[in-house]
């Protein structure tokens, strides 16, 4: 396979998997081998090396949709685990040979490279008890999930007594971890969809007190399972298709939040008649923007970290390829738009 060489003559080079052109992934130049130069650190950088990262479905929208500039390959990738190798001037708490965690900005180049800047104020330590394969599935989906449940929807940690969750997709990468905070971190009866048999089981292995087919009416079932009503409701794939089914489910009063991008647009005039909320989701809102909050994406990774040493989180990895190259990139991307993948795709090694 070619390799892409972008790097100067006296650049420092480093391996890279990017695109070109936007392509549908059976295309051989879907995702190809690149050699850029290595970035260097702005003030708030860490200039990670690394070792692992996983792919998710923003990776395939952002490959289909984002046409790069002639000449200018995209380097996608929004989880990575690797160890720190240099500082920009204002980073604090972090130190040259730190192993760390973190899922970027839709807005910088991504994980697929050897070398990467990340903001320090949205990274953290990795979880110790885990590889870095099994840790790079975590940081999206853990922050997806985390902002979901506690920023959008506004369940008090240690809160939800006798409140109901309804989790649509729940043994997609961000359903898997929502499923796994929700258990550990609130008194929420928790109810998941999904809508094979496997996917099933591993909704109710993570902590689901009910699992129901999201390929069928829901409400029968919910009722079968002694379930009325849902006060939250966390729509995390094709949130246009449930909808309807979602309104008539809602408490009133209740509140509904979702991740995904409807085909359809929504109908929010449903939710008047009972006062229902709506609530969008996107983890790449705080450092996108810059908010007076962007800190919060590395304190909650933290708490992530120290949840899963002390046994309590458990990754979400379902397959491991290696290395990560053109060829293994485009066989996860493939993975992830087969629209049936449980819980995470990760890749190890350049």
């Amino acid at each position: 396979m070619a390799v892409f060489r972008f790097a100067r003559h006296k650049d420092i080079a480093m391996k890279a998997i990017g695109y070109l052109h936007a392509l549908p992934i059976d295309h051989p130049e879907a995702l190809v081998d690149l050699e850029l130069p290595a970035p260097t650190p702005a003030p708030h950088d860490l200039l990670v090396r690394v070792a692992a990262v996983s792919v998710n479905p923003v990776d395939t929208k952002v490959r289909r949709q984002r046409a790069p500039q002639p000449g200018q390959p995209e380097v996608l990738g929004w989880d990575a685990v690797g160890t720190v190798e240099a500082l920009g001037a204002a980073v604090q708490g972090f130190a040259v040979g730190d192993r760390v965690y973190y899922a970027g900005a839709i807005n910088r180049p991504g994980s697929n490279a050897e070398l990467q800047l990340v903001d320090h104020r949205i990274a953290a330590r990795a979880p110790a008890s885990l590889s870095d394969a099994d840790a790079a599935a975590l940081p999206l989906t853990a922050i997806t999930a985390w902002e979901l449940l506690f920023d959008r929807l506004g369940v008090p940690e240690g809160g939800g007594e006798g409140r109901t969750l309804l989790i649509t997709g729940a043994a997609g990468g961000v359903g898997s971890i929502l499923v796994q905070l929700a258990r550990q971190l609130t008194r929420l009866r928790i109810v998941g969809t999904a809508s094979r048999p496997e996917t099933q089981a591993w909704v109710q292995q993570l902590g689901a007190h009910a699992v129901v087919d999201h390929g069928q009416p829901l409400r029968p079932q919910l009722v079968a399972a002694g379930i009325a009503e849902a006060d939250y409701i966390a729509s995390l794939t094709h949130s246009d298709q449930h909808w309807a089914q979602l309104v008539d489910l809602a408490t009133p009063q209740g509140r509904i939040g979702i991740i995904d991008d409807p085909a359809t647009p929504l109908d929010v005039m449903a939710l008047k008649r009972k006062a229902l909320s709506l609530h969008w989701e996107m983890m790449f809102t705080r450092p996108m923007f810059g908010t007076p909050d962007i800190a919060e994406q590395g304190r909650l990774l933290a708490r992530v970290a120290e949840l899963v040493d002390a046994g309590r989180l458990r990754s979400t990895v379902s397959e491991h390829l290696s290395p990560i190259n053109a060829e293994q990139l485009r066989r996860a991307h493939a993975l992830v738009e087969s629209g049936r993948m449980r819980g995470k795709v990760v890749l190890s090694g350049f």
